[in-house]
Formats: structure tokens, C-alpha cells, sequence
């Protein structure tokens, strides 16, 4: 085994507990308002200001990374989100919460760049597919993780924070007291927006929806079984078992796509989902029932990304990937950020089973949208199919997690995100020349 591998396990290490912590502050935090009385609406906000802020945190990251390095970076963000989450602690003002949402959003971003841009430099090729995979199951690990706490510790007060700030504060240890040096800064690349909605609108349209489903579970399933009657530790196994089975549907539905038509799988699944989410709003389930219906949601909605992503990768260039994947996480954030509000609206108007009511019209987008007929093959990669790999849907990666997708030529990421960056210093130079030029 490559001594680089030794490097890994503190790295999975710091995932899992960022992931732990941020699945618990989500739920807990949807709870904690419920049982307060708050509307639905500002809970939804909630979730929504969190994932603009993670959509926003890319750009953050590239420029905190390239100002001060990835070891001081990620112990800057970490520390700004325990400040961020101990901060609700001391306020019980929603819109305070809602910027501090945004705040961690934003930091817990950067946090996935230095990690993501540091595993890559790390693994050798022929270790990226076990890296990457290894990092995705960590994530639904770490999430799953998070809300078993609710089930020790049932109770809403300051210890759930308590929690979740010792979890941030401890990601900092295997990162800061490594012996290692860390990788060079990597810049943006474009992200080519007519060419993709021309080239993949139907995984544009499944990503979309995906964050639509995703964003609203996170942000309001917590609300929804509130609402139907279950305790705070039953809130917990449930949102732990639909996560657990996001992660276990990950490989099966890997090795189905790898022999079968990708468009054909994402139909079935949505057409199999909206009736799934319609049994889970229309019909009155006992708690195991409902464990039962929300596992099956777990296997389908979690598997809705990787799909499209895989079909994605399918009709686009190698080296156009490391922009597809920036694409793919811009339009999975618009659609989380959109998905908790909208579902908010509608359980404040009627009720919490309007959640599931909300995907399944998300669903029906799918179901009306994908035909694969419609996928003419006229721009099919070379090496189509592509690879599936385990991916979080939840965006919990950034753009740089293309560098570690053994599907995408690591030289190419490399010399098309430098090379975009040096365009991108050449363009400031000119305008500081011309400024030197100008008159005063």
C-alpha cells in the first residue's frame, strides 16, 4: 500500500466529523424552531440561506485558499463556524440565525475545497476511484451519524450546539498537526453554461430536481415528522435511516447503471419516487411504516444525482468535465436553495404533509421531461459509458472533487483550472496597467 495512503484516514477523519456536526445543526435547528412555534417559512429560509451560502462559498474558497494556503484556510473556516453555530446560542432571533446559516454555509465550502483539492494531491491515479468513493461514503456516514445523536439525547437544549461546535473544533486537529506539505492553489474554471444546457439538458433538469428534493428534506423533513407525531429521538432514526439508505442504494444502483440505459433508470426512478412520496403524504402510516416508506425514499431520491451526473459525464468531452462538474453544483444549490422555501410555503398554508405533496410535483418534472428517446447520442463521449461513482447530493463537495473523479484526466484538471487562472491574473494585470494610464 502507497505510503500517501497513511495520509488519508485524518483526512476521512475531519469529513466525517464536519458532516456529523452539520447533519445534526440542520436537524436540530428545524426541530428547535418547530417546537417554538415558528413559522415554516423561516425554517425553510433557514436551509435556503445555507446552501446560498455554500453555492457562494466556491468563490470564497479559491481566493482564501490562494491568499493564505490550505492549512490556514481550513482552520479559519473551521473557526468561523463554531463561533457561527455557538452564536445561536446566544440568540433566539430567527434573522440572526438566518445570517449565521449563510456564515456557515459559506466557511463549511471553503472546509470541502481544502480537503477535496488535498485528497487529490495525495492519491496516487490509481487510487482516485477508492479516494473519491471512500470520500462520498464518508459523507453519508458522517450525516447519518449526526442525527443518531438526537436519539441519545432527545432533549432540545444547548448541548446539541455544544456537539456541533466540538465537532468543528476537532476537524482542526488531524488538519493542523499534519507533517505534510499541503497542495498549490488551483483556480476556477469556467463554467460554459450555453454549451451545457444545449449539450445535457436532461441532467441538467434531474440535478435541478434532485436539489429540489435534497434541499427540502434536509431543511423540512425534520418539520414534517414533527408534525405527524413522532418524538425527537424517532426524528432522528428517521432522518438516519433515510440517509443509511442513500448510502447503501449507492453501489446496486451503480452496478444497474454501468449495464443499463442511464435516461431509462432516472425515468423509472421518478416515475417510482412520486408514488413513493405520494403514499408518505396522502396516506396515514405507524412509525415503522413510515421508516419503511422513507428508507425506499432514501434509496431513490439520493440516487437521482449520481445518475444524472454519470449521464452527464457521458455526453461531455474529458476536458470539458472539470466545468461540467462546477455546472452540476450550481445547479444542484439553485435548486436546494429554492426547495426548502417553496415546500415551506406550502406546509404553512397546508399542512406538514405538503412536503411530500411539494416532491412529487418536483417528481412529475421528471416524469413529464425525461424520455430516452430524447437522447440522440450526437455528442456521446468516446469513453461513454462513463464510470458511476457514489455521489453525496447534497452538495457536499465543490468543484474540485472533479480533480479526484478518476473519470476526468487529473492533468487535464490541473492545466485547464491553472490555465483559467493565469487568463484570469493576465486580465487584472491589463486592467492595472490601464489604470496606471489613465488620468488622475
Amino acid at each position: 500500500m502507497p505510503r500517501s495512503i497513511m495520509a488519508f484516514s485524518s483526512l476521512y477523519f475531519a469529513t466525517f466529523l464536519m458532516l456529523a456536526g452539520s447533519g445534526l445543526l440542520g436537524t436540530y435547528l428545524g426541530l428547535r424552531l418547530a417546537a417554538e412555534g415558528v413559522s415554516e417559512i423561516w425554517i425553510g429560509l433557514l436551509m435556503t440561506g445555507y446552501y446560498i451560502g455554500l453555492v457562494a462559498g466556491a468563490s470564497v474558497g479559491h481566493r482564501l485558499i490562494a491568499k493564505v494556503g490550505h492549512i490556514r484556510a481550513f482552520v479559519a473556516s473551521a473557526g468561523v463556524v463554531t463561533a457561527s453555530v455557538l452564536g445561536h446560542a446566544l440568540t433566539a432571533d430567527v434573522q440572526i440565525w438566518l445570517v449565521l446559516r449563510v456564515i456557515v454555509g459559506v466557511a463549511m465550502m471553503c472546509q470541502y475545497m481544502v480537503l477535496e483539492s488535498w485528497l487529490n494531491e495525495q492519491a496516487e491515479p490509481h487510487q482516485r476511484g477508492m479516494v473519491f468513493a471512500s470520500y462520498m461514503s464518508v459523507t453519508f456516514l458522517g450525516l447519518a451519524m449526526g442525527q443518531g445523536v438526537l436519539t441519545v439525547l432527545p432533549e432540545l437544549d444547548l448541548s446539541h450546539l455544544l456537539i456541533v461546535s466540538m465537532c468543528f473544533s476537532l476537524c482542526l486537529v488531524p488538519v493542523a498537526v499534519t507533517n505534510r506539505i499541503h497542495p498549490a492553489p488551483l483556480h476556477p474554471a469556467p463554467m460554459k453554461v450555453r454549451m451545457f444546457v444545449a449539450r445535457i439538458p436532461l441532467a441538467l433538469t434531474t440535478v435541478a430536481v434532485s436539489g429540489l428534493l435534497l434541499g427540502s428534506f434536509y431543511g423540512m423533513a425534520p418539520v414534517f415528522a414533527t408534525g405527524v407525531g413522532l418524538a425527537t429521538s424517532e426524528v432522528g432514526i428517521f432522518m438516519a435511516v433515510t440517509i443509511g439508505a442513500g448510502l447503501v442504494a449507492q453501489w446496486p444502483a451503480g452496478w444497474l447503471s454501468d449495464r443499463l440505459d442511464r435516461s431509462r433508470m432516472i425515468q423509472i426512478n421518478s416515475i417510482v419516487l412520486t408514488g413513493v412520496v405520494l403514499i408518505i403524504a396522502l396516506v396515514p402510516l405507524p412509525p415503522f411504516g413510515l421508516l419503511v416508506m422513507t428508507s425506499l425514499f432514501g434509496l431513490l431520491a439520493f440516487t437521482l444525482y449520481p445518475l444524472a451526473v454519470a449521464l452527464a459525464n457521458d455526453h461531455v468531452d474529458p476536458e470539458d468535465r472539470v466545468a461540467l462538474s462546477a455546472m452540476l453544483l450550481v445547479t444542484f444549490g439553485l435548486g436546494a436553495s429554492f426547495g426548502p422555501l417553496l415546500a415551506s410555503v406550502l406546509m404553512t398554508l397546508l399542512g406538514p404533509n405538503m412536503l411530500y405533496v411539494f416532491m412529487a410535483l418536483s417528481t412529475l418534472i421528471l416524469v413529464m421531461r425525461i424520455r430516452p428517446e430524447r437522447v440522440t447520442g450526437e455528442h456521446l463521449s468516446l469513453d461513454a459509458p462513463i464510470h458511476f461513482l457514489p455521489a453525496g447530493g447534497n452538495l457536499v463537495t465543490s468543484s474540485l472533487a472533479a480533480a479526484m473523479d478518476p473519470r476526468v484526466d487529473e492533468q487535464q484538471v490541473e492545466e485547464q483550472m491553472r490555465d483559467d487562472g493565469a487568463a484570469q491574473g493576465s486580465a487584472a494585470d491589463l486592467d492595472e496597467d490601464q489604470d496606471d494610464h489613465r488620468p488622475g
